[in-house]
């Protein structure tokens, strides 16, 4: 049974941030770490001291993870980031409340102290000779220590104490991987049994040395099972100080997911389940897995549901009908028109992911290249007369100021310049949509169109399609393009309002009008020449959209991650292969192009042509690689972790380093086969929209949604007393009226209780088998 960990993590704003610049303002940005590992950034909210972020990130994890860690700094454009404060979460406080955490943080001061990273290895023996008791502690290594050095290294040594006496090994210079292989022995003197604490320490010729970690052992654990192995090392312990209420706050959202996944058989019954469900006449199903989880499944929560849904509908092929049965239920119980996925259903939120997962390659190709345009030529824009800044648009004229009517025009003419495009990428864009998403409109438009067949609601089967195309799709893209992958950055203020005065223009055109000149937004109205006349050629479009033949769903339920043939990621990075005898310097490094697969990492000068990087005789090269950003680099590492998962060759340990003058630069080891130093972190990965399909872990949430609705289903299904009520309002007719229904429905509920009760009992039997075999091996601390 395969165990699976993942965080999901939301910075959503901060608040009341201090000023680090001499203008009064910040530009801040966060840096989220796992365990010292930094797996996340930011982008930077410029001139800003409450900054407001909304990223989200989706992190699996290695199920031993200890700590989650937020650092807010101050970007400069010279000399170094100015840290503003930090907030650390340990696992247990993530893991308190299973709805997670959603809430204002103070930040807390960085202490240089408490800032420890790193392991330290050790072999510790109690031993007992003619002179008494022995401790014999062998410090063996230490790996990814903290840099306390200007040169980005440190100088350790290790202390270590037992009772009122101490030792020390020797100082390893500049290195942050330093092997001792030395054996300290300290006597037992008369007294309580003391514990074992290791300190490392950065040696400094001038000053005091810079603390690095420790570990601490008790009597007990060195009496029944002295310490063997790798340890996480740990800050001095103190007392919880204030929460820093002058470095301001971090509003976030964390959940942690915790589960065991059970072999594919296990889940087959489910499975068949809940593919058969979507097959029935949705409006007259109310004992359907898919209704259970409609009804239990709530908030942010709904959202995760409706990912896992449409990826296992689309690893069965079956996407076109999931999203129909959810339609079809939707719009049967919708009695005023205007009400028609306005809310956060399970309908509505699966057409939105099923988008995402499906149209994000659909949505760069419409998109980017305005919202490029816009992000480069920085143009000021602004149509409200309560927020032009008349200085701003620059006019050498002998009057003087611009007047608001100016702005307004030169503004106007903008705008239409940007929407022109963006509305012929889209209107042109039929041919360039997934075949999945024109089929899932298309019944869209169908259920609608049977629903609300009369004259005065001719509109709705294009709105429903609209609302989510252009509404939940292209405006949120053009409102927030980084958290569509659009940009690598947020917007400046300027270019931000921009973009909201686009947004809400391609937002009305969605609406096909109806709401222009309602409202507050009166100042909109220069532009509604330009929308009418775009509505036309919406409706136009949707009609061609929704004009295609039914075809088959993409779709498998293969259980490899990557597989072999496909790209897993593609761009441009920096690369430089091992020169042993020389310094690397920026001239070294080359500009290509790379691709990576389920099989080969390969390269070229430019996208039209490949290179493997290996030989004819299948040599291995050691190739170093630079990416632009953090971000860029973790998305990087995350795909060749995700591509390198089915390997069972891969290393558990490698050299950060470069081999040069005869030693590893890391840990200055003088063999260049020597082992690793530092291990390579493959369980940590970042969730995608592009992330391959996974048929076993997406049902088993659905199985653990499903326990929350079965008490209530038992109730409501095979409970005489309630059967009357629940069948009147699911068919509108009693007992007597539909006996066949009744029977259906309670069968249909019983089947689905059985399911569930029989992955209880495996889930039970294999955990059984965990406590059995860890009751069975010898403990470790």
């Amino acid at each position: 049974m395969a165990k699976s960990s993942s965080l999901n993590v939301r910075v959503v704003e901060g608040r009341a941030l201090p000023a680090k610049d001499v203008s009064g303002s910040s530009d801040p940005y966060c840096i989220v770490k796992v365990d010292d590992e930094v797996v996340a950034r930011t982008a930077t909210i410029w001139r800003s001291l409450s900054p407001f972020w909304g990223e989200e990130y989706t992190v699996h994890l290695p199920l031993d993870f200890h700590h989650l860690a937020f650092y807010v700094l101050d970007e400069d454009t010279v000399g170094h980031d100015d840290i503003i404060g930090k907030i650390s979460l340990s696992r247990e406080a993530i893991a308190a409340d299973p709805r997670g955490i959603d809430s204002w943080i103070n930040l807390s001061r960085v202490d240089p102290d408490a800032e420890v990273q790193g392991e330290i290895r050790l072999s510790v023996q109690m031993m007992d000779d003619v002179r008494g008791r022995c401790l014999r502690c062998h410090v063996l290594q230490a790996r990814d220590l903290a840099p306390r050095d200007i040169s980005g290294t440190s100088d350790p040594f290790a202390r270590v104490f037992w009772g009122s006496q101490s030792l020390e090994t020797s100082t390893i210079k500049k290195t942050r991987f330093p092997h001792w292989d030395e054996v300290l022995e300290l006597r037992e003197l008369p007294g309580a049994p003391s514990p074992l604490r290791v300190e490392l320490w950065d040696w400094d010729m001038v000053g005091k040395n810079d603390f690095l970690g420790m570990v601490e052992f008790p009597p007990q654990v060195l009496q029944q099972n002295p310490p063997n192995g790798w340890f996480r090392l740990l800050p001095f312990p103190r007392a919880e100080e204030d929460a820093g209420r002058n470095l301001g706050a971090l509003r976030l959202k964390v959940r942690l997911n915790e589960d065991r996944v059970l072999p594919s058989p296990y889940y087959q019954p489910l499975t068949e389940l809940l593919m058969e469900s979507v097959l029935r006449p949705a409006e007259e199903d109310a004992a359907s897995p898919l209704v259970v989880l409609e009804e239990v499944t709530l908030g942010d929560c709904r959202q995760d549901l409706a990912t896992k849904l449409v990826k296992l509908f689309l690893g069965q092929g079956l996407a076109g009908p999931f999203l129909d049965y959810l339609t079809r239920r939707e719009v049967a119980r919708t009695t005023d028109p205007n009400t028609l996925f306005r809310s956060n259903s399970l309908a509505s939120k699966s057409m939105e992911q099923f988008m995402k997962l499906v149209g994000m390659p659909y949505l760069h190709e419409v998109l980017k290249p305005v919202v490029n345009r816009v992000f480069e030529e920085k143009k000021y824009m602004e149509l409200d007369p309560g927020k032009m800044e008349l200085g701003r648009t620059r006019r050498i004229s002998f009057k003087g100021m611009p007047s608001e009517e100016h702005v307004r025009e030169t503004s106007l003419g903008l705008l239409t310049g940007y929407l022109g495009p963006i509305m012929d990428a889209i209107v042109g864009s039929v041919g360039r949509c997934p075949p999945a998403m024109r089929l899932a409109f298309k019944q869209l438009h169908q259920r609608v169109e049977e629903r609300f067949p009369q004259a005065e609601h001719e509109d709705l089967k294009y709105l429903a399609i609209s609302g989510f195309l252009f509404l939940r799709f292209f405006a949120p893209a053009i409102l927030t393009p980084k958290l569509f992958d659009l940009r690598d950055q947020h917007a400046d203020p300027q270019t931000s309002r921009s973009l909201l005065l686009l947004a809400k223009a391609v937002q009305s055109i969605g609406n096909l009008g109806q709401q222009l000149g309602q409202g507050k937004e009166l100042w909109m109205a220069p532009l509604y020449p330009f929308l009418l006349q775009s509505i036309s050629r919406v409706r136009d479009f949707l009609d061609r959209l929704v004009n295609v033949e039914a075809v088959g769903e993409a779709g498998g339920s293969a259980r490899a991650l990557v597989p072999p043939s496909v790209t897993v990621r593609e761009g441009y990075l920096l690369k430089r292969k091992e020169e042993p005898a020389s310094l690397a310097t920026r001239f070294a490094f080359k500009k290509r192009y790379f691709w990576l697969s389920g099989e080969t990492l390969s390269y070229s000068k430019t996208p039209e042509w490949q290179v493997v990087t290996q030989d004819d005789a299948g040599a291995l090269h050691t190739t170093y690689l630079q990416c632009k950003n953090v971000n860029e680099l973790n998305q990087w590492l995350s795909a060749l972790r995700k591509a390198s998962a089915p390997n069972p060759d891969k290393l558990a340990a490698c050299h950060p380093g470069a081999f040069r003058g005869a030693r590893w630069t890391c840990c200055l080891q003088a063999e260049r086969s020597a082992a690793g130093c530092s291990r390579t972190h493959s369980a940590v990965t970042l969730g995608d929209w592009s992330d391959p399909l996974d048929p076993d872990a997406e049902t088993q949430m659905v199985y653990r949604q499903l326990l929350l609705g079965r008490d209530q289903l038992r109730m409501k299904f095979l409970e005489g007393s309630n059967m009357a009520t629940t069948l009147k309002a699911d068919t509108g007719k009693g007992l007597r009226d539909c006996p066949d229904a009744l029977a259906q429905q309670r069968t249909a509920a019983t089947r689905l209780l059985e399911v569930l009760e029989d992955l209880d009992r495996a889930h039970e039997e294999f955990q059984q088998r965990e406590r059995d075999h860890a009751a069975s091996s010898p403990l470790r601390p």
